[in-house]
């Protein structure tokens, strides 16, 4: 099917990257949630795709009726469908905030395995007024009818859909080993300190999931060196010498594929690679999304929520390691111990229960 696109005019080759506000804490920074954010800047790749900068309201009031018979005013995510068209086809409609939508459209091809490269890619312009995002290809996609004729209805927010053709070339996937990449329990504390602390859009609408990329301490194990803090991260200072925690990227949906989605899109335009990183998310770990992130090349997850059978044994087979219900101090190593440098807590004691 193919359709023509109003297109809006394109931002300067030289434009920042789409939805990037201050940094917390700088001066003028704005005290409302923030749905994307990236603490320090990065340059982009050489042959990076045009972006437009598209903006919409992520957050809507409307008035509510409580328990109590009270109406009192409240936010709401400001969900919208955005129609993704590939050289004038259309592909597919993606339900998001749109924090970044063009970071979620690069990331959505590369994930797809739909393009290998964001050098394929000459644009992509993303206009609200019609809901949709035109991209441009150098030089088209080669076989595209072929690779998004079989599709997979995945357990995503909604209806989420991978293409069978990515799903086949998991066998490529190529991991650090464990001696290489691995986290230890106080950076992982660290970690999960960050994420509690965030203004988020979760916090004040809720109904909405994050997704975050880390550069942490993953050197080889019984490195014991004590390192300072880096910009935007946070210092572990328990469990032995402090370890840096630095926040990367930061960005929340409506679903939690248009999130990791975003962050590989960001990782693709700025030529980021994941061997060296963690992801977090707040959704379930199911079998697609341990699917991205090996394809984004991040060995190590961490999940507040759970983690599926297919998620497991995806994780066991590509030699990732899953962290879930993984909030404050508490969580779960379900796969992948060997990258896992333990600092157990120590043992609480019993309550004794007297009976009056």
């Amino acid at each position: 099917m193919s359709a023509a696109l109003p297109q809006s005019p394109n931002a300067p080759a030289g434009a920042a990257a789409p939805g990037l506000p201050l940094a917390a804490g700088t001066p003028g920074a704005p005290t409302a949630p923030q749905a994307f954010d990236v603490p320090r800047s990065h340059p982009r790749v050489a042959g990076a795709p045009r972006l437009t900068a598209a903006q919409g309201e992520l957050l809507r009031e409307i008035t509510v009726l409580d328990e109590y018979g009270e109406q009192r005013a409240i936010h709401i995510p400001a969900e919208r469908p955005l129609t993704v068209f590939i050289d004038k086809r259309e592909l597919v409609t993606l339900m998001t905030l749109g924090a970044s939508p063009e970071l979620l459209v690069l990331g959505y091809l590369l994930n797809q395995r739909l393009v290998t490269n964001v050098a394929e890619v000459e644009s992509i312009t993303v206009d609200w007024e019609v809901g949709a995002a035109a991209v441009k290809t150098h030089g088209g996609i080669a076989d595209l009818a072929e690779k998004t004729a079989r599709r997979v209805v995945t357990t995503g927010c909604g209806q989420g859909t991978v293409f069978g053709d990515a799903m086949s070339q998991l066998g490529g996937v190529r991991l650090p080993s464990a001696a290489s990449a691995r986290i230890r329990q106080s950076t992982l504390h660290a970690l999960l300190e960050q994420m509690r602390q965030r203004n988020s859009i979760h916090r004040k609408a809720g109904s909405v999931h994050g997704c975050a990329l880390f550069q942490g301490n993953h050197g080889p194990q019984g490195h014991r060196t004590a390192v300072p803090a880096p910009p935007g991260g946070s210092t572990a200072t328990w469990g032995g010498p402090a370890l840096p925690c630095e926040l990367l990227m930061f960005v929340e949906d409506v679903g939690r594929h248009n999130a990791i989605d975003t962050i590989a899109g960001w990782m693709g335009l700025h030529g980021v690679a994941g061997g060296d990183k963690t992801f977090y998310t707040t959704g379930r770990l199911t079998s697609e999304m341990v699917m991205k992130a090996a394809q984004m090349g991040v060995p190590i997850i961490v999940s507040r929520n759970g983690v599926t059978a297919m998620g497991h044994g995806l994780a066991e087979q590509l030699g990732m390691t899953l962290f879930g219900r993984a909030a404050n101090r508490h969580f779960l190593c379900y796969t992948g111990f060997e990258r896992f440098d333990s600092e157990p807590e120590p043992q609480r004691a019993a309550v004794r229960v007297v009976a009056g």
